[in-house]
């Protein structure tokens, strides 16, 4: 009797010292209150819903890839992953713009590899969206955590009354980023996820979920884009993630 006492303590710390955490990094679109507006949320705050483990949003209104790296966070992310842990990147939204004309800290250098830019505010080196996805992976997988890159989520595709899912050059970048990366990385169209969400639902619907602007929606929509999420990484979209064995079976059918 002690010894199948100490074996199933053991057993027990054995499961925790694996215990999988999910952490968020992204932008408005994806943080706690989105665009801090009152009316509008990020789809983060919701996917913990249909996840079978801890999930911890580390999304950060007007952050681009860029100054989420210069501001520390991935660094911050990568201080409390551990083995085991699932690392999700999606960003795009504030990554347009150039550095070298009236430079907003935000932008990233125009292309999809190596190139570089010199702010013309700091005088800092800027580096490509490509650059800073790819550096950050490799931060994520140096601790054993494996790594999605998720493709931001799109505009409301209705605003002018005709539907138009042309995706941001920011879509393609991510698969960019992620072909460049190992198996510890894979990647997920979470745009063309909710793209076709959007279709289903149609003009009306979809407009109602965009209260201020045609960028954020509201906790109605937050929650739908974090259910096209779900149902992207459990139907395999664009092959099997890292994810798949942590998104609830049972998650809702969006699109």
């Amino acid at each position: 009797m002690r010894f199948s006492t100490l074996s199933s303590i053991l057993a027990l710390g054995a499961l925790e010292a694996v215990a999988t955490t999910i952490y968020l990094c992204g932008d408005s679109t994806m943080a706690r209150a989105g665009a801090n507006d009152g009316a509008t949320d990020g789809w983060g705050q919701y996917f913990g819903d249909y996840a079978t483990v801890p999930v911890v949003n580390k999304a950060i209104g007007g952050r681009s890839a860029r100054s989420y790296w210069n501001e520390g966070r991935f660094q911050e992310v990568a201080d409390l992953v551990q083995a085991g842990d699932v690392v999700v990147i999606e960003f795009g939204h504030n990554d347009g713009g150039s550095p070298t004309s009236n430079d907003n800290g935000r932008s990233d250098c125009p292309g999809q590899g190596t190139e570089t830019c010199i702010s013309d505010k700091t005088g800092e080196t800027v580096y490509t969206f490509v650059f800073y996805v790819i550096q950050a992976s490799k931060m994520m997988t140096a601790k054993g955590a494996t790594v999605v890159l998720s493709s931001q989520t799109p505009n409301n595709l209705w605003e002018t009354g005709t539907f138009n899912d042309a995706p941001s050059r920011f879509v393609g970048y991510q698969v960019t980023a992620a072909n460049s990366l190992g198996s510890d990385v894979t990647y997920v169209d979470h745009f063309q996820a909710v793209a076709n969400m959007y279709k289903k639902l149609g003009n009306g619907a979809t407009n109602a979920l965009y209260p201020n602007d045609h960028t954020h929606t509201s906790p109605d929509g937050a929650r739908l884009s974090a259910e096209a999420f779900a149902q992207a990484i459990r139907t395999q979209l664009n092959g099997a993630t890292s994810l798949v064995n942590y998104v609830d079976p049972n998650s809702p059918t969006v699109y």
